[in-house]
C-alpha cells in the first residue's frame, strides 16, 4: 500500500527527471564535433557536416530569418541538363522558356533522372557529380541537376524552412517540362540527398504523386522527425529511402514504400570515421548501385531487426536506376568498406 509520502516522492522524482532531460537537451555540448548527446527530436544542438566535410554546430531553435526566406526561395532554382552528348557541361533549362528545352539535348523519350543536393551543397557538389556520372554510364538518359544553393548555403534552419517552396517550384517546373515536351511521368526518377530528399518529396506531391520513382538518400533528420513536409510515400508511384546516418544527420524512421538500412542504417558505416562520412555513404552506395545493382537487401520484420542486420526475408535490391522498380517493407544488408562497396 502506497503512503501519501511515497506517492509524493515518486511523483517528484518523475518531474525532476523530466526537468533534467529538458535542461540537458538545451545545454550547449562541451565536446567539439561530438554528437553522443544528441537525441533525435529532443536535442537543441547537433553537429552537421558541410559540403567540404567540416562539422559545424547547429542550433535547431535558431529563429528563421524571414527576409532571407523570402528572397532565397524556389524561384531561384536552376535546372542543369546533362546527357551523353554533354556529360560534364550543363545546359540551362528555364521554366517557361520552351526554346531552352528545344535547343538543348533533352529528349522526352529517354529516362529523366533529377538530382537534388542537400545543405551547403550546390550544383557542382560531389553528390551531383557521382550520381550523374553513374546514370550516364548506365543509361542513355537525361540528368537534371537542381541547384538551390542560394537557400541551401545559408543557415540550416533557414534551409529547412525553404525546402517546401524549393520543392514546389521544382514540381511546377517538372509539370511544365512534361507538358511542353509531351513527356511521360513513368520515365521520371527523382533523387534527393539529405535536405534534398525532402525537396523531392514536396516536388513529387506538387506533381500529384505522378513521378514513377523517388529515392531519398539519407533524408535529413534534424527538424524532420514530425515535419509534415518530409519525404513520404505519397510523393510518387514508388518511394525508396536509403538510411546511413539515421538518428543523427539522417532520419531513422521509414520514409517510403521500401526503406533500406545498410549496415544497420546508422553511424558509423564501414570505412567511415564519423557522422559526416556515414551521411555521405548514402549517395555513394546509390551511385554504385546505379552502375552495378549489386546490393541485395533482405526484408526485416521490424526496425530493430534492420538496425541489427538480422533480416532474412524476401530479397529486394537497394538503389539502382530502374525507374519501374517496385517493392515495400524494411530491408537490411551489409556492404563493404570502400568503393564499390
Amino acid at each position: 500500500m502506497w503512503s501519501p509520502q511515497a506517492a509524493f516522492i515518486m511523483k517528484f522524482s518523475v518531474v525532476f527527471a523530466a526537468l533534467i532531460a529538458l535542461c540537458s537537451s538545451s545545454v550547449i555540448p562541451e565536446v567539439p564535433k561530438d554528437n553522443s548527446h544528441y537525441v533525435e527530436g529532443v536535442s537543441r544542438y547537433v553537429w552537421l557536416s558541410k559540403d567540404d566535410g567540416e562539422l559545424v554546430q547547429v542550433d535547431l531553435h535558431e529563429p528563421v530569418n524571414q527576409q532571407a526566406a523570402e528572397t532565397r526561395n524556389g524561384a531561384n532554382n536552376q535546372y542543369w541538363l546533362f546527357t551523353r552528348q554533354n556529360p560534364t557541361n550543363q545546359q540551362l533549362l528555364v521554366n517557361g522558356n520552351a526554346n531552352s528545352v528545344t535547343n538543348s539535348n533533352y529528349r522526352a523519350n529517354r529516362p529523366t533522372n533529377v538530382i537534388v543536393h542537400g545543405w551547403t551543397n550546390n550544383g557542382n557538389s560531389h553528390v551531383n557529380n557521382i550520381v550523374r556520372d553513374a546514370f550516364l554510364a548506365a543509361q542513355d538518359c537525361n540528368v537534371i541537376v537542381v541547384d538551390w544553393s542560394g537557400l541551401a548555403g545559408g543557415s540550416y534552419v533557414n534551409a529547412v524552412s525553404g525546402v517546401p517552396n524549393v520543392g514546389q517550384f521544382l514540381g511546377n517546373f517538372l509539370n511544365w517540362l512534361v507538358s511542353v515536351t509531351g513527356g511521360n511521368w513513368n520515365n521520371f526518377h527523382l533523387i534527393g540527398y539529405s535536405l534534398g530528399a525532402h525537396v523531392i518529396g514536396s516536388a513529387g506531391r506538387t506533381a500529384g504523386g505522378r513521378p514513377a520513382r523517388l529515392t531519398g538518400m539519407d533524408p535529413a533528420g534534424p527538424l524532420w522527425q514530425t515535419n509534415s513536409n518530409r519525404l513520404t510515400s505519397n510523393a510518387g508511384q514508388y518511394v525508396e529511402g536509403i538510411h546511413t546516418d539515421g538518428g543523427l544527420q539522417g532520419i531513422f524512421n521509414p520514409v517510403g514504400d521500401a526503406d533500406f538500412y545498410p549496415n544497420g542504417g546508422r553511424n558509423v558505416q564501414p570505412g567511415c570515421d564519423g557522422s559526416g562520412c556515414s551521411h555521405a555513404r548514402s549517395f555513394e552506395f546509390f551511385a554504385s548501385s546505379v552502375r552495378t545493382n549489386h546490393f541485395v537487401g533482405r526484408q526485416c520484420a521490424n526496425l530493430n531487426q534492420a538496425q541489427n542486420v538480422q533480416c532474412n526475408g524476401a530479397a529486394l535490391n537497394m538503389g539502382n536506376g530502374i525507374v519501374t522498380k517496385r517493392g515495400s517493407g524494411l530491408f537490411g544488408l551489409r556492404t563493404g568498406a570502400s568503393w564499390p562497396f
